[in-house]
C-alpha cells in the first residue's frame, strides 16, 4: 500500500491556472528586478565593478542592468567615503529616483565615515538618505555586497504594495476633495 502526494504545482491536475495573491505576484516582480545605481566614491567601487562581473555575477539576482541615470534606478549602492560636498549631489540623486527606493550602503565609510574622522567626511550615510542594507568590510568583499543584495530582495518581498497602493489613492481623493468643499462653504 504505498501513497503518493503531489507536491509543488501539477498541471495535470491544476491545469494552466496559477493561483497567487497580488501582493506575492507583484514583489516577486519588484524583488527580482532590482536595477541598482553605483555610487561609487571610492575603493569600494572596485568591489561593485567586481560583483557585476563573471566570476560574481549580480545578474543571477536581476540586478545587472546598471542604471547611471536616477529614474530609470530602484537601488542607490553607495559606495565609498561620502564627503560633504558630495553629500548635496548625493541627496539630490536620491531625491531624483522614483518611489519605491532602496539604499545600501557599501563599506565602512559609507556606513559610518570610516577610518576618517576629519572635518571633511560625512560620518555616515544614513545622516542624509534612509538606509535599508549596511554592508560591513573596507573594503567589502563582492560576496558581501550580493548578500546584500539577497537581505534587500527579502526586505522588498514583504513589503505590502497593494494596501500601499489603496491608501495613497484614498489619500489622493481626500485632497481632491478638500478644495472643492472650501468652494462650497464660501
Amino acid at each position: 500500500m504505498q501513497s503518493r502526494t503531489e507536491v509543488g504545482y501539477n498541471s495535470k491536475i491544476e491545469g494552466e491556472v496559477v493561483v497567487t495573491r497580488v501582493d506575492a505576484a507583484l514583489n516577486w516582480f519588484r524583488k527580482n528586478s532590482l536595477w541598482p545605481l553605483p555610487m561609487g566614491l571610492a575603493c569600494c567601487a572596485i568591489e561593485l565593478m567586481a560583483a557585476g562581473a563573471s566570476r560574481f555575477d549580480i545578474s543571477r539576482f536581476g540586478s545587472e542592468v546598471m542604471r547611471f541615470s536616477p529614474r530609470q534606478s530602484d537601488v542607490l549602492i553607495v559606495a565609498g567615503t561620502v564627503t560633504y560636498k558630495m553629500a548635496l549631489a548625493l541627496r539630490r540623486i536620491y531625491d531624483q529616483m522614483a518611489e519605491p527606493k532602496w539604499v545600501i550602503a557599501m563599506g565602512a565609510c559609507a556606513s559610518t565615515g570610516g577610518m576618517y574622522r576629519s572635518y571633511a567626511v560625512l560620518q555616515g550615510v544614513d545622516h542624509i538618505v534612509p538606509v535599508d542594507v549596511y554592508v560591513a568590510g573596507c573594503p567589502p568583499r563582492p560576496e558581501a555586497l550580493l548578500d546584500a543584495l539577497m537581505k534587500l530582495q527579502k526586505k522588498v518581498s514583504r513589503q505590502p504594495v497593494v494596501k500601499e497602493l489603496v491608501i495613497a489613492t484614498a489619500f489622493s481623493r481626500a485632497q481632491e476633495a478638500k478644495p472643492a468643499d472650501k468652494i462650497g462653504a464660501v
